[in-house]
C-alpha cells in the first residue's frame, strides 16, 4: 500500500509516495534519486547505507521510511555547500581516505556524527565510532588520518567564528 510521506532530507521538506514497507534507503534512492547511500549487506551491518538522522549515524536499510517522518534526514549530498566541499570531504579527499569509494559516504557522515560529539577525537576513539562502517579496500589508516585532519580544520574554523 502506497502511502504520502513527507520527509526532511538535507534541510528541505521532500514529498514522496511511497509503500508502507518501503525502507528509508529504498526511498532516497528510487523517490528522490539520493544515490550516496547504498545499499551493502542489507542488515546494517556494513554502515554502506549510513545517514543522520537527528545528528546521528543510522542504518537506512532498517527503518522504514515512514518512521522517521518529521525528523531531520542528512546524506552525503547535503554536506557540501553549493560547490564547496565540506572539511570531512576535503580531508578525505587530500588524505585518499578511500579507494572504490562504496563505504565512503557512510564514512564521511559516521565522522561529522563523530566530530559532533567529539570535537579532538583519539584515534582509538575514531576508530571505535567508525567501526560500523566497514571499508572492503581496507583504507582504515588513511581514513584515520582524514579524520584527525578533518577535526583540526572543524577545531580551528570554530576558533576563528
Amino acid at each position: 500500500m502506497k502511502q504520502q510521506l513527507t520527509l526532511r532530507v538535507n534541510g528541505r521538506d521532500e514529498r514522496v509516495l511511497a509503500d508502507t514497507h518501503h525502507t528509508l534507503l529504498e526511498v532516497l534512492r528510487r523517490e528522490l534519486r539520493l544515490f550516496g547511500a547504498r545499499e551493502g549487506c542489507g542488515v546494517g551491518m556494513c554502515g554502506a547505507c549510513t545517514v543522520l538522522l537527528d545528528g546521528q549515524p543510522v542504518s537506512s536499510c532498517l527503518l522504514l521510511a515512514h518512521e522517521v517522518r518529521g525528523r531531520a534526514i542528512e546524506t552525503v549530498e547535503g554536506l557540501a555547500q553549493g560547490e564547496a566541499l565540506h572539511p570531512i570531504q576535503q580531508a578525505f579527499i587530500e588524505h585518499t581516505a578511500f579507494q572504490c569509494s562504496f563505504c565512503t559516504p557512510g564514512m564521511l557522515l559516521a565522522t561529522k556524527a563523530l566530530l559532533a560529539e567529539n570535537p579532538n577525537p583519539t584515534d582509538e576513539e575514531i576508530t571505535d565510532y567508525l567501526a560500523g562502517n566497514l571499508c572492503r579496500c581496507g583504507s582504515y589508516l588513511a581514513i584515520v588520518e582524514a579524520v584527525r585532519a578533518a577535526a583540526e580544520r572543524l577545531r580551528t574554523a570554530a576558533g576563528a567564528s
